[in-house]
């Protein structure tokens, strides 16, 4: 209420827009909708490199004198030699880079750093992003992005297009070596519930890692956005077909890790790099952030996908 319109109805007072002036407004930091919390990347076991390259060795399945060691009829007295062969050219994994520069002027970051450090704001939402698009690449990169690096023996099919619980305990057959999680897309695991209502077997929720999860069989679903629907992050359609992934993780497993570069100048966190690059003659104070990933699949029996999941079935329950 003005001043003016204060006084027309007779009341002798401050107005609130002028009072407005004098108020202290409490404001809260930048939020950015499009975070995530990035659970794949807190659930994956990461293996720190020393010079960028991962090199992941195996021995060539087939015969060899292990086989016969342990026959139950004894047919010969001589041990059997030999030796057990390894691969000539094993598959070498190279970090990838994922780079930003960040540009704050100086005169920006004196006058307006109260209550909260204008750098470190422009530095925390950048690296959020960074950290998102290192989950994205985990998933969907064309090297060596997990989605791409599934063994064709490892890949199944949906029953009838919605997941159903036979469909996960189809997958769990193929990473039945201590399975760690299932990763999936929020209306995938939506989808996955509606089928367990439909058949009276609600699944578990269980609290891990500080977040409450759908489980299945005891192995908790993971949701990202980065397994897409459609090859969209938020499909507006009601309809859609996504992956399901199910996943070993860690290398004294034999499973799937994810990949960083240890020990780097100027470090800010696992395998991210701030480096203030200088202030240019306009007052302009630069940043180059750099983060270095890979993922590398030890076994192929780490990993597996269950393909065409549709997520748009749903049900009444009269």
């Amino acid at each position: 209420m003005s001043n003016e319109a204060v006084k027309n109805s007779g009341i002798n007072a401050l107005a609130a827009r002028n009072a407005y002036n004098l108020a202290n407004v409490t404001k809260t930091r930048p939020q950015f909708g499009a975070l995530t919390p990035k659970w794949l990347t807190r659930f994956l076991e990461f293996k720190g490199l020393e010079t960028g390259i991962y090199r992941v060795n195996k021995v060539v399945e087939g015969e060899t004198p292990l086989d016969v060691l342990c026959s139950q009829t004894k047919k010969s007295d001589i041990i059997p030699q030999g030796y057990v062969e390894y691969e000539t050219e094993p598959r070498e994994y190279i970090l990838n880079s994922i780079s930003t520069i960040i540009n704050v002027n100086t005169s920006v970051e004196d006058l307006y750093s109260s209550p909260y450090d204008q750098v470190q704001e422009q530095l925390s939402l950048a690296i959020d992003s960074l950290r998102e698009r290192q989950e994205s690449q985990l998933v969907n990169n064309d090297d060596y992005g997990l989605l791409k690096n599934v063994a064709d023996s490892q890949r199944i099919q949906t029953r009838n297009g919605a997941p159903t619980p036979d469909d996960l305990d189809e997958l769990i057959t193929k990473v039945w070596k201590e399975p760690s999680f299932f990763l999936a897309h929020p209306r995938a695991i939506a989808a996955f519930e509606r089928e367990c209502t439909k058949r009276g077997v609600p699944p578990v929720v269980e609290t891990i890692q500080g977040g409450r999860f759908v489980t299945w069989r005891g192995i908790p679903l993971i949701p990202t956005d980065k397994l897409l629907v459609d090859g969209l992050k938020n499909p507006t359609s009601q309809s859609g077909k996504t992956n399901i992934l199910l996943i070993r993780t860690g290398e004294a497993k034999r499973g799937v890790v994810g990949l960083f570069q240890a020990g780097l100048k100027e470090e800010h966190s696992r395998g991210l790099s701030v480096r203030f690059r200088g202030i240019d003659d306009k007052g302009v104070a630069s940043y180059l952030l750099s983060l270095y990933c890979s993922a590398a699949i030890l076994a192929d029996d780490a990993i597996a996908v269950l393909e065409d999941v549709e997520v748009g079935e749903y049900y009444d329950y009269d």
